[in-house]
């Protein structure tokens, strides 16, 4: 079947094409209900059926003879390491690693952090939570400590996993002191901290709460696959909340094993034995989908890169993992590609690379500016450039243009349309649905398609506020967007990113696209400011590619004439002030929020996501001279 007929169905007869991926994945027992509503009436899928998400990646593999396959690739030019690993290594190690954490009283239902760079021993730990019943919670290394105690308050753990530092360029970054101030800080006490020691760093142990990992690792008995309900979670991950209190994504092991299977061969468009490549970190929604459980589970190779897109050790980088281990399918965000773009804007390092091999170029995490979708497209000829658009809640894809299905036309600046199992709308304020080319906000009718969140950990009724309440039996995506007439959806940012110029509802994201597409420009940021007449009119910040010289006047003129001549005049954009750089999240996103508050004169805390805090004072500084 095609797109149009695939989605269709979904639709029309969710149980029943939901029951058919079921029946794609081993089960211990298959489910006798496909879909029904618990007692706080939120919907699950396959309830009764019963699972082990680690055996489905596993052991099923080796099971079916393919134990000699490689599963993991650990790829580190933070380290200069290459290791391969197989399905029967990788079984035999998380059995042993399932087993230690047996031994200090883990088991069915108990939680587990993870608090670790992108080292193997990362995979192995969720794998190891998955095997024995325990959910597990990673959070990003290198958050800061209150941050870190917010979430062991929230998850009460009985046990941290860590390591003694991470590496970022050439920077080696300890873990062990923001993990004992974590610990130390939250109301919940931990009842053991396992470290990892990285040679980089060696850090010190606290008798009897901190354990060596590999004298526990070695000293224990592997453990066997534990069945669990479809409907037990598998793990805990915090994503921002506007309360600022991070909110608890909880996921479940049947719709998630079903959901990421499926999505493997039908958006990905790889099988068992393909390498498949996420670009992302453990810590993020992206690592657990699709480093971890998504391709192990498909029977793929998957790669876990240490590394950065530029400066390990140059803008080539990805080239060479590319062309190294013969990646088919690479999915990364933009602001990568922009990176590398800003580095090598000719992109003359791929020349040095045969990457023949990759079929496919995925982005996502983030709205795939049209220049960096040209950019790309120049660059990778032959190679479709497909944008796809998805959320921490939903684990897996809303919207995308579905490799492994059909592959429709693209439009710069949209992800296509909406994956099967999504029955997205567009609502305006009063509930009802905008036509082609109106905006307003992007939601979703009940019920979510499997893989996606049944509920907040440990807070259902901030789920059904956060998400369901605003329109009655939809899901508010937060996100605002439109359809155009041939129905391709088009995000335009944060609902709270449109701005009100004047009375007008405007869009800071189609005046990036505008602002981008200047020449000179390699990055930029448009928010909304207070503005005494006209409630608030927007502000650019720009970066500059590496060589360009322009006069910063010059520069805003014709940025101002660019957006006049895109939008109109209505918008008001004025200003345009060049930065060095950004501030961003750890995994890339610009800190619009934050850009806002300094800008308005608003006291903030600065986020402990941001990958540098030192822009903000770079930032503030061109903000000062700006206003002088």
């Amino acid at each position: 079947m095609g797109y149009a007929d695939t989605y269709a169905r979904s639709l029309a007869d969710p149980e029943g094409f939901w029951r058919e991926r079921a029946e794609e994945i081993d089960w211990f027992e298959f489910p006798p209900t496909i879909l029904d509503q618990d007692d706080n009436g939120a919907w699950r899928w396959f309830r009764g059926g019963k699972l082990n998400t680690a055996w489905l990646a596993l052991d099923r593999h080796v099971e079916a003879g393919r134990g000699d396959s490689t599963a993991l690739i650990y790829d580190s030019p933070a380290t200069g390491q290459v290791c391969r690993y197989t399905y029967a290594e990788l079984t035999d190690w998380t059995a042993r690693v399932a087993g230690a954490l047996h031994g200090l009283g883990v088991g069915v239902g108990d939680r587990v952090i993870i608090y670790m760079p992108m080292v193997p021993e990362a995979v192995v730990a969720m794998l190891a939570c998955a095997r024995i019943g325990a959910v597990h919670s990673v959070v990003f290394g290198g958050f800061a400590p209150p941050e870190l105690a917010t979430r062991i308050d929230d998850a009460t753990p009985k046990v941290v996993l860590t390591a003694s530092c991470g590496i970022e360029f050439d920077r080696v970054i300890p873990y062990k002191p923001l993990v004992d101030e974590g610990v130390t800080l939250a109301a919940h006490k931990v009842d053991h901290v396992v470290v990892l020691q990285r040679p980089q760093c060696e850090a010190q142990l606290f008798a009897p709460r901190d354990i060596d990992w590999r004298t526990w690792q070695e000293s224990a008995q592997p453990a066997a696959c534990v069945p669990v309900d479809a409907t037990d979670p598998l793990y805990i991950l915090y994503t921002s909340g506007t309360t600022g209190k991070p909110k608890g994504v909880l996921r479940d092991n049947g719709g998630h094993a079903v959901a990421l299977n499926w999505s493997m061969q039908a958006i990905y468009d790889v099988d068992a034995g393909d390498v498949y490549w996420a670009a992302s970190d453990v810590g993020w929604v992206v690592g657990h989908s699709y480093i971890v459980y998504g391709p192990l589970i498909r029977g793929c190779t998957t790669i876990l890169y240490e590394g950065k897109p530029v400066r390990t050790p140059d803008a080539g980088a990805f080239w060479r993992v590319i062309s190294e281990h013969r990646v088919k399918s690479f999915f990364v965000a933009p602001t990568a590609f922009r990176a590398v773009k800003k580095e090598d804007p000719e992109c003359r390092l791929k020349g040095a690379y045969d990457v023949s091999c990759l079929k496919y170029q995925f982005v996502a995490g983030e709205r795939l500016d049209p220049p960096t979708y040209h950019w790309l497209q120049d660059n990778l000829p032959g190679v479709p450039i497909i944008d796809h658009w998805w959320q921490t809640e939903t684990g897996w894809s809303i919207c995308a243009n579905m490799a492994g299905v059909e592959l429709l036309d693209t439009k710069p600046g949209s992800p296509t349309l909406p994956v099967p199992g999504y029955d997205l709308r567009i609502l305006d304020e009063s509930g009802q649905e905008c036509g082609p080319n109106q905006e307003g906000a992007v939601v979703i009718k009940g019920p979510l398609p499997p893989g996606s969140f049944p509920t907040v950990w440990g807070d259902h009724d901030r789920f059904e506020e956060a998400y369901w309440s605003q329109h009655p039996g939809f899901y508010l995506t937060g996100d605002g967007g439109y359809r155009d007439e041939d129905g391709y959806v088009f995000i335009m940012g944060r609902i709270d990113d449109v701005i009100n110029v004047a009375g007008h509802r405007l869009s800071t994201g189609e005046m990036e696209e505008v602002v981008a597409g200047h020449p000179a420009v390699a990055e930029c940021a448009v928010f909304g400011i207070e503005d005494a007449d006209k409630g608030q009119v927007p502000l650019g910040l720009v970066v500059l590619k590496d060589g360009v010289n322009i006069d910063a006047a010059e520069l805003q003129a014709e940025l101002v004439q660019r957006v006049r001549a895109a939008i109109g005049p209505i918008v008001n954009f004025r200003t345009a002030l060049v930065v060095q750089r950004l501030p961003k999240t750890r995994s890339g996103k610009i800190l619009r929020q934050a850009l806002r508050k300094l800008v308005d004169g608003v006291p903030f805390d600065v986020p402990s996501t941001i990958d540098d805090p030192t822009i903000i004072d770079e930032v503030r500084a061109k903000i000062e001279e700006w206003r002088a």
